[in-house]
């Protein structure tokens, strides 16, 4: 199988309080969030932090695309109600337009063994 990896970007609130709290919720994330990720065509998702910037690392299967994401994303209450939580926690990267959160990044380097 093909598989596509993405590696994104997005900051939280300079404030440890918004930093804890983002960081708790995610120890235990809903059944539904899971599955709407699965559904997705997501095979793997992980989240690094260093201070209030989150790394994720996305890898989607052959078929997945963004917007097919954000799609189902917006007909989905329950993801629609665990953004908007989990939006009190984020701010705009630099350079974003307004309510931007999480962007993609660019790859520049890349070494096989």
């Amino acid at each position: 199988m093909k598989t596509q990896t993405y590696v994104l970007i997005c900051d939280l609130k300079n404030e440890e309080e918004a930093i804890q709290a983002y960081v708790e919720c995610h120890k235990a994330v809903a059944p539904e969030i899971i599955e709407s990720i699965r559904i997705a065509g997501v095979l793997q998702m992980s989240i690094y932090r260093w201070q209030n910037r989150l790394t994720m690392i996305l890898v989607g299967d052959e078929d997945f695309s963004f917007e097919k994401k954000a799609k189902l994303d917006e007909s989905n209450p329950k993801v629609q109600e665990w953004e908007t939580f989990l939006g009190q926690y984020q701010t705009n990267l630099p350079g974003t337009p307004a309510n931007w959160r999480w962007a993609i990044t660019e790859k520049i380097f890349e070494f096989k063994a």
